[in-house]
């Protein structure tokens, strides 16, 4: 049976070194996106650091992806725009996950970490009147 999340929850991406993320449930995108305040792309790795203002729970440290793509990604104002993107893991209800998440700049941003359709489907069911359902669970 699917996990019903709420439209927003914290989550821990343990490879990137970050907890109690809030992440915004969006049935809207497609892909996952992730804030990533400084990227450099140099000897074929990606170096990435989890910087925000808003956001204490984004730490500063670098992380250093050895693969990533690219992929063109349409906003919801139907800009098209070719992103970075990571494999790494979510933690959902105690259990550890494989997500893809598109490095962007979301600094201006309520919710540092956008959760999409491709990550959701065949997992886990939305209900909009409920909030923080992993973490209420697994805290």
């Amino acid at each position: 049976m699917k996990k019903v999340l709420g439209r927003v929850d914290k989550i821990d991406f343990p490879q990137l070194h970050l907890n109690e993320i809030d992440v915004k449930i969006d049935t809207g995108a497609y892909t996952s996106a992730i804030h990533c305040s400084k990227i450099r792309e140099e000897d074929g790795k990606l170096y990435c650091t989890f910087k925000s203002k808003g956001h204490p729970n984004f730490n500063g440290k670098e992380v250093t992806f050895n693969e990533f793509t690219f992929t063109d990604v349409k906003s919801s104002n139907g800009h098209k725009e070719n992103r970075y993107k990571i494999k790494t893991t979510a933690i959902f209800f105690g259990k550890t996950y494989k997500i893809n998440l598109t490095l962007s700049t979301r600094d201006d941003m309520k919710f540092p970490v956008l959760i999409g359709r491709q990550f959701l489907k065949q997992k886990f069911l939305v209900d909009v009147d409920l909030e923080n359902q992993s973490f209420k669970k697994h805290n």
